[in-house]
């Protein structure tokens, strides 16, 4: 297969890229990031599949800024939502298979136990509304040959991320006021790449219009965004003042929601999919941060 890798220079795409020149793949990989193909110019995505042929898309790109968005719900829109449906539209149009990322931020997190597929969406923000029109319109277009993930909390060693976050105020001996009543899991990029890679391999999404459905993919185990950074400062052997505040004490443009935990049992059966433990995915990921190391040599 010839595919297409769209946000090459974002957590997952970076991911992705790095999996395969590790690995031997038989498949051909193109890697574009925004400065090849702008996803907010939706005449250069037509112009681009003009000029080039796919058997698969993956598209991670997005636009993730999700404070940002409530202020810019344009350009969210454009790239999460109009963007996604022009791919699609693309993509059925010359008999392309697409996996689209997306986002728990589709749920309202008010459901106390794990969040199913066919859960209907009820987003709290502009991101997750738009990231759920550029679902819909996928759906709505490609009865068959696209997946859906939804994914939440990705870090990874590339790029600016809580991990990343949290060890840089770290090293510089900021005492952490974290958010101790919103619930998740988080997801280690190079986790979700694995099993995107595992996916393409199996029979099950290679055959012939297969029926387009939506998966849900994170790590297992769930935690607040303080039980994170307490985990992240004690992999990294910090001394370090890390107190659990409450949503309310810390306000944000966009309204997160507080609970959401999603059942990975579709993807893990279907295409045999292994979900590791986040503590372990992390411990992990922190061993091949530079700024860890460097933070080690000081001490």
């Amino acid at each position: 297969m010839f595919i297409l890798v769209t946000g090459a220079n974002g957590q997952l795409g970076r991911s992705i890229k790095s999996l395969v020149e590790k690995s031997k793949v038989s498949h051909s990989f193109i890697f574009i990031s925004r400065d090849q193909l702008d996803l907010s110019h939706l005449n250069d995505i037509q112009n681009y599949f003009k000029a080039h042929k796919f058997d698969l898309i993956i598209n991670c790109a997005a636009y993730t800024k999700v404070d940002k968005a409530e202020l810019d719900e344009r350009q969210a829109n454009l790239i999460n939502h109009l963007a996604v449906k022009q791919i699609a539209e693309i993509a059925q149009s010359h008999n392309i298979k697409l996996i689209h990322i997306s986002t728990d931020f589709v749920f309202d997190g008010l459901k106390h136990n794990l969040y199913l597929e066919e859960d209907t969406p009820l987003p709290l923000n502009v991101y997750g509304k738009t990231k759920l029109a550029g679902e819909n319109a996928i759906l709505s277009i490609m009865k068959t040959n696209a997946s859906i993930i939804r994914t939440s909390w990705v870090y990874s060693e590339y790029g600016n991320n809580f991990v990343d976050t949290i060890l840089r105020l770290i090293q510089k001996g900021v005492d952490l006021n974290i958010v101790s009543d919103q619930i998740g899991t988080p997801t280690y990029a190079n986790d979700l790449a694995q099993a995107i890679l595992n996916i393409i391999k199996n029979d099950k999404f290679t055959e012939f219009e297969k029926v387009s459905e939506v998966y849900h993919y994170s790590n297992e185990g769930e935690c607040s965004w303080y039980d994170f950074a307490k985990e992240i400062a004690n992999i990294s052997g910090a001394n370090c003042s890390i107190n659990p505040i409450s949503s309310e004490n810390y306000p944000t443009a966009a309204k997160r929601p507080m609970h959401v935990l999603m059942s990975k049992r579709k993807v893990s059966e279907e295409f045999d999919v292994k979900i590791n433990f986040w503590k372990d995915s992390l411990n992990n990921c922190m061993k091949n941060l530079p700024i860890l190391f460097s933070s080690n040599k000081n001490r």
